[in-house]
């Protein structure tokens, strides 16, 4: 009997001491918890922890840029804001502009002033836009513009109205609406409109009248027609061909240069070749 009680005893103690180490591990994940405290209300919050820390993107290649533009002169900044206001045809702020090609107009007072006082801009006291010499928005309103210049418009004065002036032109051109010269004074072209009132016909006959006609050969004889029919010609070749063959009349020889001589005194600046200087004169 005393060896049975003492096994009862010794399993309820053990029972006692599992269910006491349970409720102590129980107590220790409770108390483990953060617990929430109040924050005052006129404290500043303090930003979470993130999980990971940031990483902050490499921009040095950016800011280099951004640094060579606006160090650059005021000519290359103005060319990179009126390109822009160029190619997009629209307004910008100088924010947007800032933005756009990181030219800091204000920041800038010379850019500034001459963006402002520039002819292709256009500044309404907040915003920068382009301004051409015509204010075109089209093929149509262009045909107008030339059929007000009978003697011709130069293309440089329309070339910038629009971003496709240049291929409307060559639509007029296409369906004989405009002529496009080229002046061989100014080697610039020209632009001319067709009357469709001047078209006259031609007959048949009367073309192949005038390329019957044989037209001389020789600049004199070209020109004797011309005083013939009371034109006064702009060349003399008569009188250009007799000077020329005028004899004695021979261009001046040009007088040749003295080669300067070595002496002792010259200062050498190939001395490591000295077989170059063995016949110094004194």
């Amino acid at each position: 009997m005393d060896l049975k009680d003492s096994l009862s005893r010794f399993k309820q103690q053990q029972e006692r001491c599992q269910s006491s180490l349970a409720s102590i591990a129980a107590n220790q994940a409770l108390t483990s918890k953060p617990k929430h405290r109040a924050q005052p209300t006129n404290a500043p919050s303090v930003p979470a922890r993130p999980s990971q820390p940031i990483k902050f993107s490499n921009d040095t290649e950016r800011l280099q840029h951004i640094n060579s533009i606006r160090k650059s002169p005021v000519g290359a900044q103005m060319k990179l804001v009126i390109e822009l206001l160029y190619k997009t045809r629209q307004a910008f702020t100088a924010e947007q502009i800032n933005e756009a090609t990181y030219v800091d107009i204000h920041g800038n007072k010379a850019v500034f002033d001459n963006l402002r006082n520039n002819p292709k801009v256009h500044y309404d006291g907040r915003r920068f836009s382009y301004k051409s010499k015509y204010d075109l928005k089209g093929k149509d309103q262009l045909l107008v513009l030339i059929r007000k210049f009978a003697e011709g418009l130069a293309v440089v004065e329309v070339k910038d109205a629009y971003p496709t002036v240049m291929e409307d032109l060559q639509a007029l051109k296409a369906a004989g609406q405009v002529w496009l010269l080229s002046n061989m004074d100014s080697q610039e072209d020209i632009v001319y409109p067709n009357d469709p009132k001047a078209k006259i016909k031609v007959d048949d006959d009367l073309k192949q009248l005038f390329r019957e006609i044989e037209l001389p050969r020789d600049m004199v004889d070209v020109e004797k027609e011309l005083q013939k029919n009371g034109i006064k010609p702009m060349t003399n070749t008569a009188k250009r061909r007799a000077a020329a063959q005028i004899d004695g009349v021979k261009p001046k020889p040009k007088p040749k240069k003295k080669q300067r001589e070595i002496t002792k005194r010259t200062k050498l600046t190939n001395a490591h070749l000295p077989e170059l200087f063995e016949n110094l004169s004194s």
